[in-house]
């Protein structure tokens, strides 16, 4: 727990606190923004003005209390103002939009708990998009970050009663939309093994076992590469446009991989080219013993955080 500050005051070791302070505030931000965006590239720059408010303020001689507090709330009324024009953005964007995917993996995987995973899945964070800005900073604080409606109502500057209604709202929308799986993280794990295997086979009835019946697949391409246009239900049919997708890259499968790795919290796998570049990311939602949605994205835009992106559409072309 953090305890309360007052760098400006010279009675910590100057500066060097302040760096480690704010270097101890950044994931707390991040993990806020993120969540509240769905965006790498627009979680950042909230961070970053949300950690400068932060420096001014012990620049200014003023004592903060709870660091992790006063970052928060910052970090969540900027949130806020950013998903109101973020949303204008996305009422624009060609084909299906999905989050930028993160690569959850070692001691730092925000995974760590039931909750935590969930809140970061991509599939809850496409549901999130539903609810207004307030709503889901509501649902975010109380149900995945631990604050109570009366601290959440201080960080939003609204009255509780309103706050208890916000999160009501939400919750019962979020609930009715996404009802809850029981599984274990092995089960997980051995049930998506079992799925690129057959992927990689091309396995239709295989992958048909293992796909819930109302199984949904969306694939982001932004517009820059291929994907689909909209999203795709039913077993039969996300079956057979996996394994026709496929067919279509069999002349470069020397050249392309599929590597298993942890997206967002679940288990998924990352495309990459012959030069080690990131082609793509794939996301399972997994639930009582069955896949319920497959999500992709190859919208290099949204990869790029992760390392050097490959060109997927050149690919594409060659194999033509």
């Amino acid at each position: 727990m953090l305890r309360p500050y007052d760098l400006a005051s010279g009675a910590l070791s100057g500066m060097t606190d302040r760096e480690q302070l704010l270097e101890e505030l950044r994931p707390v931000s991040f993990a806020v923004a993120y969540r509240m965006l769905g965006s790498v590239s627009e979680a950042e720059d909230v961070v970053q003005e949300a950690l400068l408010r932060v420096h001014r303020t012990l620049e200014d001689g003023e004592q903060i209390e709870s660091p992790r507090a006063f970052v928060t709330t910052v970090t969540t009324r900027l949130s806020i103002n950013e998903l109101r024009s973020a949303r204008a953005r996305r009422e624009r964007y060609v084909g299906q939009w999905l989050p930028e995917p993160l690569i959850t993996d070692g001691e730092d995987d925000p995974a760590r708990h039931a909750e935590m995973a969930d809140s970061l899945s991509l599939a809850m964070l496409v549901l999130l998009e539903s609810l207004s800005p307030e709503q889901r900073a509501v649902l975010l604080l109380h149900d995945v970050f631990d604050y109570d409606h009366a601290q959440i109502a201080a960080i939003l500057g609204k009255g509780e009663a309103n706050v208890r209604q916000l999160a009501s709202r939400a919750r019962r929308h979020v609930q009715q939309d996404r009802p809850r799986f029981q599984t274990t993280r092995e089960q997980r794990e051995e049930l998506a093994q079992r799925f690129f295997a057959a992927v990689e086979q091309g396995d239709l009835a295989g992958l048909e076992a293992l796909l819930a019946s109302e199984v949904k697949l969306t694939a982001d391409g932004g517009g820059k590469v291929p994907a689909l246009g909209r999203t795709l239900q039913g077993r039969g049919r996300v079956a057979r446009a996996i394994v026709g997708y496929l067919t279509k890259l069999a002349p470069l499968m020397p050249e392309i991989s599929l590597r298993p790795a942890p997206v967002n919290g679940a288990p998924g796998a990352v495309y990459i080219d012959g030069e080690g570049r990131l082609l793509g990311v794939i996301a399972l939602e997994i639930g009582d013993g069955q896949i319920h949605s497959v999500s992709s994205v190859v919208n290099p835009d949204k990869l790029a955080h992760l390392g050097p992106v490959g060109d997927y559409v050149s690919l594409l072309r060659s194999a033509r």
